[in-house]
């Protein structure tokens, strides 16, 4: 007699949501008012202005674009607002801060156009491990969207979940 092998996870209807596919697809990059500092402590608007004007933006071309300043300077508003002009018609997006922030920033944009209508009354797993590190932002959000919709979330791998939330008649339960 012939042993059958039954899969389980393949038969329990629990889809899969992998937060990889939210992440940021192309290049990262920053760009750093640091380089444009008087003595490396002062921003000077004319210089500042003329040396955005002959900088190569090329360079930034459909990249995803980080501005900051990682000197201890303080820097007026209209400097990141400057370099935001130049950036914004040849990058793919740009954000304030640093590279984790604008992934941060990113994933949030690209969650916001997530339905969680449709894993209505479904069994959810947000995959856990992968090759990118995804930030803690990501998972907060992802369960908000799913919560009024899922019949569950679970946390992990298919065949190892930490549970989150279970939809039950009558009364939630956690």
């Amino acid at each position: 007699m012939e042993a059958i092998i039954t899969n389980k996870v393949a038969e329990s209807g629990i889809v899969t949501l992998n937060l990889e596919e939210f992440y940021p697809k192309g290049e990262i990059t920053t760009f750093d008012l640091k380089e444009y500092l008087f003595m490396g402590l002062i921003l000077k608007e004319k210089d500042y202005r003329a040396a955005l004007q002959t900088t190569d933006w090329s360079k930034y071309q459909d990249k995803y674009v980080a501005i900051t300043c990682t000197a201890d300077a303080i820097i007026p508003m209209w400097a990141y607002m400057l370099a935001a002009n130049y950036l914004q018609p040849i990058a793919k997006d740009v954000s304030f801060g640093n590279e984790a922030q604008l992934v941060t920033n990113i994933i949030t944009k690209n969650l916001a156009s997530f339905d969680g209508e449709a894993y209505a009354d479904k069994r959810v797993v947000v995959k856990g491990c992968g090759e990118i590190a995804i930030p803690e932002t990501a998972y907060v959000e992802i369960t908000a969207k799913l919560r009024p919709f899922a019949k569950s979330i679970m946390y992990g791998e298919p065949c190892s979940t930490v549970p989150i939330y279970k939809k039950t008649s009558g009364k939630l339960r956690f």
